[in-house]
């Protein structure tokens, strides 16, 4: 199949790749390790990496400079004709968005609409890491930071029940003759999954519940310890939730806004040291108590519950998510640098479902209803 149907802008190959730094609130994460900058170079590209933007995840200027990269200003990074980041762009940032720039980073959209416009004012061709979607409808750029997020999300939830931290001084496992914490998970994803056989290997009473009898079903093979796997229903949530220990928010619908599955008053059910933790902020949250905080100030009380809603949980583990996000995403940039992006959709064509804005367009159908704006069909807005 020929490339010539999608003289796309940036069809030619984008020669220069900018690294900046992560600023967002305690955001330590970098969008390329040095062995990453190094395949790169080595395929003839030139990245500009933001001095000191891997410093936080123990990655050295003299790392990525021994591995090919220009270190460079922030306006130098950002100056790239292909910028890789890891969270959204700041408020601080919008200035450094323009039409003849690509943007590949977790976006969110539906969470943070104002970078949604931002994105639409200046013109930049914007994809997400979370919307490209595979034929089997797996999220392959989504899936380590989901992993990461769900088993945080069990070690976060057992700490905050301790009684020093606000807790009701429960211990997830429990002991000899007494009840250990009961765990109820509200979908069975990726995140879902991971907290669900974390909270089960502490030896906690899981409940996982999820609206797909079939997943369920491909799930129960590996399920251990006091796990349940239950089909939700608005009836179940509403009978599990005040029972709940430890209520993990885990459901997810790619590129909208999460749905709200449990209402204030059933969080005012809840007892007092209870623990909510709503991986789903960063797509609006599925627990309508829940705000986004941050890992410097994580937890917010709310009728007595304590609402952990931190909107970049594999953050507090940035060498960790780290490597492990540019193991996935790596693939995609020498692809997109190398050869341009209207050939790397043909190459790659899931890319086409990451793509959320081109031109003053938005072009992912969950992000549009999100933003409430009409969506253009991602290979009309290459043309």
């Amino acid at each position: 199949m020929a490339a010539s149907g999608l003289a796309a802008p940036h069809s030619s190959p984008m020669a220069s790749i900018g690294v900046p730094t992560e600023i967002k609130s305690d955001e330590q994460r970098v969008a390329l390790t040095p062995d990453g900058v190094r395949e790169l170079v080595s395929h003839g590209l030139e990245v500009r990496v933001q001095a000191g933007a891997g410093a936080g995840a123990g990655m050295s200027d003299a790392d990525y400079a021994a591995s090919g990269a220009r270190l460079v200003s922030r306006e130098e990074a950002w100056a790239a004709h292909l910028v890789v980041k890891v969270k959204e762009p700041q408020p601080e940032e919008f200035a450094l968005l323009r039409p003849d720039l690509v943007l590949f980073t977790y976006l969110h959209l539906a969470a943070y609409p104002e970078v949604g416009r931002a994105l639409l004012e200046a013109g930049t061709t914007a994809l997400a890491y979370e919307t490209v979607q595979l034929d089997d409808g797996s999220l392959p750029l989504l899936a380590p930071m989901s992993e990461i997020a769900g088993r945080l999300a069990a070690q976060v939830g057992a700490r905050l029940l301790e009684k020093p931290q606000g807790g009701r001084g429960i211990l997830m496992g429990g002991c000899t003759g007494v009840r250990p914490a009961r765990v109820v998970v509200l979908g069975a994803g990726t995140v879902g999954w991971n907290a669900a056989r974390i909270a089960a290997a502490m030896d906690a009473e899981v409940l996982l519940l999820d609206h797909t009898p079939q997943k369920l079903r491909l799930l129960e093979s590996d399920r251990r310890g006091r796990m349940v796997s239950l089909v939700s229903s608005r009836g179940l949530i509403e009978r599990l939730v005040p029972a709940a220990d430890l209520l993990i928010g885990a459901v997810l619908l790619p590129g909208g806004r999460a749905p709200t599955l449990v209402e204030e008053a059933l969080v005012q059910r809840m007892k007092p040291g209870s623990v909510i933790v709503d991986v789903a902020i960063d797509q609006g949250g599925c627990i309508a108590t829940s705000r986004e905080t941050t890992h410097t100030d994580p937890v917010l009380t709310i009728h007595g519950v304590q609402h952990y809603a931190v909107g970049n949980m594999p953050g507090a583990v940035p060498f960790t998510s780290t490597e492990a996000l540019v193991s996935v995403t790596l693939p995609y940039i020498l692809v997109m640098a190398g050869r341009g992006l209207g050939e790397a959709v043909i190459d790659r064509p899931e890319l086409l479902s990451g793509l959320n804005t081109v031109n003053g367009s938005v072009c992912h159908p969950g992000v549009a209803k999100a933003l409430d704006l009409t969506p253009r069909h991602p290979m009309a807005c290459l043309r």
